[in-house]
């Protein structure tokens, strides 16, 4: 993923096949990345965002989003993301396009205590770890989602 170009649909970030996730502190951040690379994930495949950086994504994505993104998840999560920007949360967004990566990412969301943490798959945007917008679709645990 381009961090200079992100991937959007309809005028907000979409990054199919990633997870993005939010920490309070860029300690755990940086743990993250440490957990994830130590489990074959390749640091230089992930996007770190600043809370300054994805607070300006987020206000700009606000301004340019087409009114069919208000019809899926990804403006709840654009107003999510601005609003964990603002309060200091640091991003990491972590290709996972398998099942076992995106359970593998979940789990070290859990156990850092991320403050958000979505998988943005082709048809749906999966909550990992809680229900951090409104109408946000849970995963479910050993089970697949299908498309909406």
């Amino acid at each position: 993923m381009d961090k200079s170009h992100p991937p959007e649909t309809f005028g907000v970030f979409k990054p199919t096949g990633h997870t993005v996730l939010a920490f309070k502190t860029v300690a755990n951040q940086e743990a993250a990345v440490d957990a994830l690379t130590a489990q074959g994930f390749a640091e230089a495949d992930m996007v770190r965002y600043s809370p300054q950086e994805m607070a300006t994504l987020a206000r700009s994505e606000r301004q340019a989003a087409s009114p069919l993104a208000a019809f899926g998840y990804e403006l709840e999560l654009v107003d999510t993301h601005l609003a964990l920007g603002e309060t200091g949360c640091s991003f990491l967004v972590v290709p996972a396009p398998e099942d076992t990566q995106v359970e593998r990412v979940a789990a070290v969301a859990l156990r850092l205590e991320a403050a958000s943490a979505q998988h943005y798959g082709r048809f749906m945007i999966q909550d990992l770890i809680s229900s951090t917008a409104p109408n946000a679709p849970a995963r479910k645990a050993r089970g697949r989602n299908t498309a909406s």
